[in-house]
């Protein structure tokens, strides 16, 4: 049984948080959770990124800041026959780590609103993304653990002060649940991303949050405000949507890997969403990618 597992953390000797540089191993980590803050930076790689209840895309450069016991993994695409390369920072730190009231001094109030927000993950962008990446990247060469926490510091109040971010669970699916909660339904979401391209079962799943189908079914609703089985289809069709604009596979095969048995109710779920075929829409998007080449050689 697939459970969002617990990860313990111990910063080194000297330090009181960690500040780490990861190779594609890392990638292999399941779907955890732990009570420090994490501010991860990807190097290299794309595939799929789960925080709480969302999932989406990401690639190199992609920047994130998730709040305290929030279940996260990112998972690497596969490649013909190997999976792709990929590396990170990774910054993770107690709440307390400089003193429990440290983060309520009025001048660091900016900071204490981001834990606040990170509650549900924040995935920055634009300037904010280029000018952080760009400051960790600096700190990851750093020696000096002085000067190490003055520069995460810096990073925290850079994120602070910008508005260049998304929310990652806007529902708060996660994010709200009490702690009793949260140890109910976070393994029942990690039982949803190691498996939901294959077989999901509602009495594997309702075994996990130890209920029976039909209260299991309403608690999943209540908790996350979808059925367990439109959910399952959202993380189905938002996967199906990756190998559509970034591979040249059949439909046909794209819908049986993407955890659909049957094309047709591949078909049908996708327009339903989508408003428009799944063939359509790969070639929109090789319509679009077209049009910005056009326009960057002009």
């Amino acid at each position: 049984m697939i459970k969002a597992s617990f990860e313990v953390l111990q910063p080194t000797t000297g330090q009181s948080f960690l500040f780490r540089k990861f190779d594609k191993s890392a990638f292999d980590a399941p779907y955890h959770f732990h009570p420090e803050y994490e501010l991860t930076y990807i190097l290299e790689g794309t595939g799929k990124r789960y925080v709480g209840s969302h999932m989406e895309d990401f690639t190199a450069g992609d920047l994130v800041l998730l709040g305290p016991n929030l279940p996260h993994c990112w998972k690497l695409d596969q490649g013909k026959g190997e999976r792709s390369e990929g590396s990170a920072i990774v910054i993770q730190f107690d709440g307390g780590f400089l003193g429990d009231d440290f983060f309520n001094k009025n001048e660091l109030q900016h900071i204490k609103k981001l834990f606040q927000r990170s509650g549900c993950g924040m995935s920055f962008s634009s300037g904010t993304q280029t000018a952080v990446n760009h400051s960790l990247a600096m700190l990851s060469k750093e020696k000096n653990n002085f000067r190490l926490l003055i520069g995460l510091l810096e990073v925290l109040q850079r994120l602070a002060s910008s508005a260049e971010y998304t929310l990652l669970d806007q529902n708060r699916v996660i994010a709200e649940r009490t702690i009793a909660e949260q140890e109910r339904i976070n393994p029942v979401f990690a039982y949803l991303v190691e498996n939901f391209r294959e077989q999901v079962s509602l009495n594997e799943a309702a075994s996990i949050a130890n209920m029976t189908t039909n209260a299991f079914c309403k608690y999943f609703k209540k908790i996350t405000r979808k059925t367990f089985m439109e959910t399952i289809i959202e993380y189905r069709l938002n996967y199906a949507i990756q190998q559509l604009v970034q591979t040249d596979k059949p439909i046909s095969d794209i819908s049986f890997e993407s955890g659909f048995g049957d094309v047709s109710h591949f078909y049908k779920m996708f327009k339903l969403k989508m408003h428009v075929s799944p063939l359509n829409y790969r070639k929109k998007f090789m319509r679009s990618l077209e049009e910005e080449d056009k326009m960057a050689v002009a």
